[in-house]
């Protein structure tokens, strides 16, 4: 399965293109403007391929192109990577292929390399690990067409494989052979009115090819006897393949043809978008969040109801002055708005949740309107930064906002806590991953200029952002209880078995990982299986979801709560719809087990440190959503009955 899927009718996808973020529906409106413009070439124009990153979903850590002993041009140069783009491992560098635009070439000499034995080890692990080389033409990554066996169409997957393990015909034992001839095809869309092309396509079929020569070796004018167009003899197949042995010479050829495509320019990322036609992501997608508002409309209606009889019988009992004592949630009335322990600590988490609600919602809102295109390389993950960055006007102003009405004075206090506790945790964890990987020489890891950068957002923009927040907060007037809270607290009675905080708290973390655990599949796909993830339309929606259903079955559990004479709602509010990140993690868990192959122990790490720091996150986002629901609920429902 892949995140994203076509829809056979036309009808139905043309209904739902602004949901997925159909890129070739928002394109012919918009002229894909979310990525860089359009380069228009002539014939023999010379095209630059660039090659990126090695990676690998095995082990999950990247490497630059030249670690191996590939061909290298006379100067290598790097390209200028946004901060996304480092922080994913991408290494963009010049390379020796260079093709003429629509000048088909044939059997054309890279370069002759002799493997030394550290070479040879270091070609053999990552053929071992299931490396993959990725280049980029015009912006485009490089694909290999694969025929599906079940039907008559194609799959393309990113990059080609460094080489492949085998074994001679006879023999039991393995060998490792490395893909030493390319077969490179560029398609383009050419302008009916000049002789202008674009490119649309850019694909390979890797061949492990021996070459022989039988004249002396001159470099790049070799004439090649395995290889040679003039005496048709071409690479089709990988029958003699190259062995990768330490002293021998590898020769590294490539091929390059042109073919003219009717996929027009802003159309031309759909092959990487729409990789399958299969409808289970979408049909089960649909199917859950069904379920989600059917449930979320009854406990709306349940509420509702039960609610307003309430209400209408404590007014009524006041009135005709027939209560003799008070019940339910009304007799907590005195203690219900009384501050919690560790009410400082609540105050730094629902700020630093805000901020989280804030960065997602501006984020996503983006990446729908397509302003985050796959084309625009870190593009989504330089957004989520700045915006995280900028949200701390928000941190700041909601922690001072609660924490005056907890009869706070310190507020530089509060402010410095929100401004330094989960950014500081999140640093922590992300320097100890970075040790790791600068522990296995991966380009993945941050080099000190970006961990720089990093630290000069965090404290040059994002912590005087949540001063700037919480001073505005704070001088504010402190936020009114609808109540007055008695000075001596009443002795909570002993509640059932099914009322124990821990046992509401699991339960109610059920509902709101419902919501969101099959696009979670998906997502994690997207990230550790190296696949595109454009469906934003369709993730904004379950977002929504996501918000009512953890801002309901926080509401339902905390009128229970207050029926059974418990007012201590307020960690408990927090925690209930915040639980739900412990499903997220044991599900992150089974993902590791069932669907990945990662065997490395630093890759282990690095897949638990993260989903770790993920579900930590999505504990403060669905925290903050349950909290601010019970929130408005209690003074809503405490503000509607008389109070002697």
């Amino acid at each position: 399965m892949r995140p994203t899927a076509m829809l056979r009718w036309p009808a139905a996808a043309a209904a739902l293109a602004l949901i997925r973020g159909n890129p070739r529906t928002r394109c012919a409106r918009r002229r894909c403007s979310d990525g860089p413009p359009p380069n228009d070439f002539q014939k023999k124009d010379p095209l630059q391929v660039k090659v990126n990153k090695l990676s690998s979903t095995k082990t999950q850590l990247p490497y630059s192109y030249y670690s191996l002993p590939f061909c290298k041009p006379d100067t290598i140069v790097d390209s200028a990577e946004n901060l996304g783009e480092v922080l994913r491992g991408d290494r963009i560098e010049n390379s020796p292929y260079v093709f003429e635009m629509r000048e088909p070439k044939m059997c054309q000499i890279v370069c002759k390399a002799t493997i030394s034995d550290k070479q040879a080890k270091e070609l053999k692990e990552k053929i071992e690990d299931e490396y993959r080389v990725n280049m980029i033409l015009d912006n485009l990554p490089l694909v290999v067409p694969i025929a599906r066996t079940d039907r008559d169409a194609l799959v393309f997957q990113g990059g080609f494989h460094v080489g492949v393990k085998g074994q001679y015909a006879g023999s039991k034992d393995e060998k490792y052979f490395i893909h030493n001839h390319l077969a490179f095809l560029v398609k383009y869309h050419k302008d009916e009115n000049s002789d202008l092309s674009r490119i649309v396509g850019f694909e390979v079929k890797p061949f492990s090819v021996k070459h022989q020569f039988e004249e002396k070796w001159n470099d790049a004018n070799t004439r090649l006897s395995t290889c040679d167009p003039h005496a048709n003899k071409i690479v089709i197949n990988s029958d003699t393949p190259q062995e990768v042995e330490a002293g021998k010479d590898i020769i590294f050829t490539y091929d390059v043809g042109f073919e003219e495509s009717d996929i027009k320019w802003a159309s031309r990322w759909d092959t990487y978008l729409l990789m399958t036609d299969d409808q289970i992501h979408w049909f089960s997608i649909v199917n859950s969040l069904m379920i989600v508002l059917f449930l979320s409309g009854m406990v709306a209606m349940i509420m509702l109801r039960t609610l307003y009889r309430d209400i209408s019988r404590y007014n009524q009992l006041e009135t005709e002055e027939e209560a003799q004592e008070e019940t339910g949630w009304k007799l907590v009335h005195g203690d219900v708005f009384r501050p919690p322990t560790n009410s400082d600590l609540l105050c730094v988490y629902v700020g630093t949740g805000v901020q989280f609600f804030g960065m997602l919602l501006v984020t996503m809102m983006f990446a729908v309107l397509g302003f985050l295109s796959p084309s625009n390389r870190g593009g989504l993950m330089t957004a989520m930064l700045l915006i995280w960055v900028l949200m701390g006007l928000f941190a700041g102003y909601a922690s001072s906002r609660l924490y005056k009405m907890f009869k706070g004075s310190e507020w530089k206090s509060i402010t410095l806590k929100t401004a330094f506790l989960f950014p500081g945790i999140a640093f922590g964890i992300f320097f100890v991953l970075n040790a790791l990987i600068w522990g296995e020489k991966s380009s993945g890891a941050v080099p000190f200029s970006t961990m720089f950068a990093l630290v000069l957002l965090w404290f040059g923009i994002s912590v005087p952002l949540v001063f700037v927040g919480s001073y505005l907060g704070f001088k504010k007037p402190a936020i009114e209880a609808p109540v007055k809270t008695n000075k001596i607290p009443r002795q909570v009675p002993e509640q059932a078995w099914y009322m124990n905080p821990a046992f509401t708290i699991l339960i109610g973390g059920i509902l709101p990982f419902g919501a969101v655990f099959i696009e979670l599949f998906f997502i994690l796909t997207s990230i550790w299986l190296h696949q595109f993830y454009y469906i934003f339309g369709f993730l904004f929606l379950v977002f929504i979801i996501l918000i009512i259903t953890c801002a309901e079955i926080a509401i339902v559990l905390c009128y229970f709560q207050l029926c059974s004479e418990d007012y201590m709602w307020w960690w408990r509010s927090y925690l209930t719809s915040g639980s739900s990140a412990i499903y997220l993690f044991l599900y992150a868990g089974f993902y590791f087990f069932t669907k990945l192959q990662i065997t490395k122990l630093v890759s282990g790490i690095l897949y638990f440190g993260y989903m770790l720091l993920a579900s930590f996150s999505f504990f403060v986002l669905t925290g903050t959503i349950g909290f601010c629901a019970c929130l408005w609920f209690t003074r809503l429902i405490y503000s509607s009955v008389k109070i002697e």
